[in-house]
């Protein structure tokens, strides 16, 4: 199991199209993988592979997450994972 913690840089956060090519990137690998949040109060954990999942960890601009990946290519997914988060979602 790798991790990974990154800060949410796109401006709008992980909305519905900046969502769904950070899970369309994570469906590539075969490893499963985690994005969780640290909040106050909670601690939220999205299936990576659903966009569903992810918008409700409800994730925006400035948030610190960490990209979990665990499996036989999760080397690569994390790296992956991270580079597409850090070149800002398509945004």
């Amino acid at each position: 199991m790798l991790s990974e913690k990154v800060i949410i840089k796109n401006p709008t956060g992980l909305h519905l199209r900046p969502a769904g090519l950070f899970c369309k990137t994570a469906m590539q690998f075969e490893c499963k993988i985690l994005i969780e949040k640290k909040s106050r109060t909670k601690e939220v954990s999205a299936n990576a592979k659903s966009v569903l999942s992810v918008l409700g960890a409800c994730i925006k601009n400035g948030d610190e997450v960490t990209i979990i990946c665990d499996g036989e290519d999760e080397e690569a997914a994390l790296h992956a994972m991270v580079q597409i988060v850090e070149d800002g979602l398509g945004e």
